[in-house]
């Protein structure tokens, strides 16, 4: 592995101080973000709690997994958030009767929708992983029930694939199959193999990576998001409604750079039993992102979307597409030693502190417009800290073993 560095003028930044600092402001920013209901609140621009939003199992989730990080680095104050954002895991969006968890209720705790999702579960194991890891209090017990659920409702061993959605009475699963369901699956999939010691979590997750080595060469590198129950690519979904905020028509270029780096994890945690493929791809993977996302429209940063043949057709710049690129770049360069990659890390770093960081209201904007100036259209308020946060450790952290589990062995930094 290379340590991530720079040649030039831009030779000390950013420096692990600096990213320590972003990352203990970003965690400051959050610190508000528990519900009265139980659970992790939307947070608004200025971050406080959108109470009228309800409370979200993805947010809770990612809360518990940031501030249980947030305590490994010794930040005063994480531990309760993460404890508080747990036990709502484990009473307001847990399914009493059947099992798993609710996407989200409401401000009176009322169940919003019946199905449960893949993505929302994937995020609970998520957080049990960093949560047991840390200590933080119920964070054994959550893992204990995330990997059973999951285990019992969304891995489908004979395929090496995961289920993307069921009713809440665990009868009938939707046909629809998702690689952003998948992506998540994977990196919580690794957190569980790190916190339970079990190497079956970390070969699951290479299972599932062999799903992208082998559709990003059929598809010059710009990923399907959407399938049909026997993983047909569905490549025309949501044409009609390009901007869905889960669900979006065409190639997300964010998840490009999210599998790019996801892939490399994967590589160094399962050593001489990795499958083959994995740093072509991701090598592919950003290099198409850039091709087709970065500053072509003659602004600075990511647009969001572009169809098949690489034309953009979401605009926005949204704040988790820059994160996700930064620690795609700190990936490959660690694993690759090349220069090129610690010039796009540092550019990606310039961009978010030139556009996406607010210094005024705290945290990062979560949407630009195409000109990058702040709006809302897709992402009201700040909803969460997950990809900032973790945009200022992966850079300081090895590739294997996961972020936790880490921080767990090497000490505040």
């Amino acid at each position: 592995m290379t340590e991530l560095s720079t040649s030039g003028p831009d030779d000390a930044w950013p420096d692990d101080a600096w990213l320590d600092a972003e990352c203990r402001r970003l965690l400051a920013f959050g610190a508000r973000v528990i519900h009265p209901a139980g659970g992790a609140a939307w947070l608004g621009d200025d971050g406080a709690p959108d109470l009228d939003r309800g409370v979200h199992t993805w947010i809770t989730s990612r809360t518990v997994h940031v501030f249980g990080l947030g305590a490994l680095l010794g930040v005063e104050g994480s531990e309760a958030v993460a404890a508080a954002a747990l036990d709502g895991l484990r009473t307001t969006l847990r399914d009493p009767q059947h099992g798993g968890w609710f996407g989200a209720v409401d401000a009176a705790g009322r169940p919003q929708g019946s199905a449960k999702s893949c993505y929302d579960h994937a995020f609970v194991l998520l957080a049990g992983s960093t949560a047991a890891v840390a200590g933080i209090a119920g964070g054994e017990e959550l893992l204990a029930e995330a990997t059973s659920v999951f285990e019992q409702h969304f891995w489908d061993d004979g395929l090496g694939r995961v289920v993307d959605e069921w009713d809440r009475f665990w009868t009938t699963a939707a046909p629809y199959r998702g690689l952003n369901a998948t992506m998540h699956s994977v990196e919580a999939m690794l957190a569980a193999g790190d916190a339970t010691g079990d190497p079956l979590w970390h070969e699951r997750a290479g299972r599932l990576a062999t799903l992208v080595v082998e559709l990003a060469p059929l598809h010059d590198g710009r990923l399907p998001e959407h399938f049909g129950a026997d993983w047909t690519p569905d490549l025309e979904l949501n044409r009609d409604r390009p901007d869905d905020a889960f669900k979006p028509y065409g190639a997300t270029i964010g998840h490009g750079l999210e599998w790019a780096r996801l892939l490399l994890h994967v590589e160094a945690t399962l050593g001489d039993a990795v499958p083959a493929g994995l740093l072509d791809t991701s090598r592919l993977l950003l290099d198409r992102a850039v091709a087709d996302g970065w500053a072509v429209d003659g602004a600075a940063g990511f647009v969001y979307t572009t169809d098949w043949d690489g034309t953009p057709v979401v605009r926005q710049r949204v704040h988790w597409v820059a994160a996700e690129a930064i620690g795609a770049a700190a990936a490959l360069h660690r694993r690759t030693g090349e220069e090129v990659y610690a010039r796009r890390y540092v550019e990606w770093w310039r961009y978010v502190v030139d556009h996406v960081r607010d210094t005024e209201h705290g945290s990062w904007h979560h949407e630009l417009d195409p000109a990058n100036r702040p709006q809302a259209s897709v992402w009201p308020g700040k909803p969460d800290l997950y990809h900032a946060v973790q945009a200022t450790l992966l850079p300081r952290l090895p590739l294997a073993p996961g972020l936790a589990r880490a921080l767990a062995l090497s000490g505040p930094t």
